[in-house]
């Protein structure tokens, strides 16, 4: 499990109401990645939460990784310059797949792309618009362009507790040399446990989020299972 979970304005039972505090929340329990994402820009095409991102980045020293609304080299390079560790590409890697590419080349190891799809196509837009590109074909594009990985979000799953697509999102990693974080119901230790299956390492992570908040994951004991069977590995 790589990251935590942040949406702004999504609300789950153990989510506070202050961006920043649940940032330093996820920090102590001692999650390396925060996954933060406008949810309101992602609608809009631009960010529109700001303050919220800027206060949790002040608030913490984790890497944070931000999407939602990003759609241009000039907001990339605002948000890298203010402190985010990696700008995801979500809308924009369909509608102008270049200017991932020249992102992905002037920040080497700062631009992701987000894959979200329902039925398997593409979904953009704040997952209200969907296109004709499967998951695989989009991430085809990008296999030269120096990606620093893809986040890939099986929609039907997201938010619902059913846990992740494996079957995909392992289809989508053996499919390209990029790095593949999964993404989309990731809801138990049932879960957990299925991640650090052999066939599963060929992922470089996953993502949670209602699943803190409800109270469904231990984080604390999720990572404790993560940290124990990479040392097994090690031994």
């Amino acid at each position: 499990m790589r990251a935590a979970q942040a949406r702004r304005h999504e609300r789950g039972d153990g989510l506070q109401r202050d961006p920043a505090a649940q940032a330093r929340a996820f920090a102590d329990i001692g999650f390396p990645w925060l996954h933060v994402v406008d949810l309101d820009g992602a609608f809009a095409g631009a960010s529109r939460n700001g303050a919220a991102v800027e206060a949790i980045l002040a608030a913490t020293s984790m890497k944070v990784q931000l999407g939602g609304g990003i759609r241009s080299l000039e907001a990339i390079e605002a948000w890298l310059d203010k402190g985010i560790a990696r700008v995801i590409l979500g809308t924009i890697a369909v509608r102008d797949p270049a200017l991932v590419r020249s992102a992905a080349a002037r920040f080497p190891g700062r631009i992701a792309v987000g894959i979200d799809a329902r039925g398997g196509k593409v979904a953009v837009e704040g997952w209200a618009e969907a296109s004709e590109l499967t998951a695989v074909d989009l991430a085809k594009k990008f296999e030269d362009a120096g990606v620093a990985a893809i986040i890939y979000t099986d929609i039907d799953r997201d938010g619902i507790l059913k846990g992740l697509n494996i079957p995909s999102t392992l289809e989508l990693a053996a499919a390209v040399s990029i790095p593949v974080i999964a993404s989309g119901g990731l809801a138990s230790m049932d879960d957990i446990d299925r991640l650090l299956q052999p066939d599963c390492a060929i992922l470089d992570g996953a993502i949670t989020g209602r699943a803190l908040y409800d109270g469904r994951l231990d984080p604390a004991a999720a990572l404790a299972k993560i940290a124990e069977f990479r040392k097994s590995r090690v031994e």
